[in-house]
């Protein structure tokens, strides 16, 4: 299993590495799901969509993100989602077994796992560190991936956005999951892959980092000063 214990024998005082003079007081961690906890878009999976929902694959990609934001929002069911999705792709009249198709693909899109980060986070709540999820995400989705990895349960608190009828950015969402996780957001390291939303939750008041490559993760954490965060008991 990777985890990140190449840190316990680095720190932010190594020579030469940039440091904060204050470190941040951190008692819980933060994770959004795609492209943090997940990997990036499973390509066969796109196919599989594409194949039930119609049009090209520019088509297809521009209608799948249209009204993906309002999906997410709770604003539409899953049902409602792809059905306009469809609509978008010039096939209208999807039937219920085409409909079974497209959530189970979604899933799968989003389902191949960023191994270090899951690591990580079985790590946190092994050292009883608190640790949640803030996921802009719809209600066949939210459904999908609970059913499929058992370990989201052990997450202190998950804040899934369709439950609330709000979605990153809104500053309203980042305070639902502080309160969820009984936890000042200043004391909150949060997790994202998007840049909008990593500068919302800095305006909630959490420390937040964006993660593009795992390597690129650690060197933020290390220079933020929480590199003891990553370290195996």
């Amino acid at each position: 299993m990777v985890l990140m214990s190449e840190l316990s024998e680095t720190s932010a005082t190594t020579p030469g590495s940039p440091q904060l003079v204050d470190r941040p007081r951190i008692e819980a961690v933060l994770f959004d799901y795609g492209q943090v906890l997940s990997q990036g878009p499973n390509a066969d999976a796109w196919e599989r969509m594409r194949a039930v929902a119609g049009g090209s694959s520019e088509i297809f990609h521009a209608a799948y993100w249209k009204f993906r934001h309002e999906y997410d929002r709770g604003t539409l069911s899953g049902t409602a989602y792809w059905h306009k999705v469809a609509e978008a792709a010039e096939h209208a009249g999807l039937r219920e077994g085409e409909l079974a198709t497209l959530y189970q693909a979604d899933v799968d899109l989003w389902a191949d796992l960023n191994g270090p980060m899951v690591a990580w986070a079985k790590e946190l709540h092994r050292r009883g560190i608190r640790t949640g999820i803030l996921s802009n995400i719809g209600d066949q989705m939210e459904t999908g991936i609970r059913k499929r990895f058992a370990w989201l349960e052990d997450f202190h608190h998950c804040t899934w956005s369709h439950q609330l009828k709000l979605a990153k950015p809104e500053t309203a969402i980042y305070r639902h999951a502080a309160e969820g996780l009984k936890t000042a957001p200043e004391h909150i390291l949060f997790i994202d892959d998007r840049e909008e939303n990593i500068a919302a939750a800095r305006v909630a008041g959490m420390i937040a980092v964006q993660y593009t490559t795992h390597d690129t993760f650690i060197e933020e954490m290390r220079w933020l000063g929480l590199e003891w965060l990553l370290r195996q008991s």
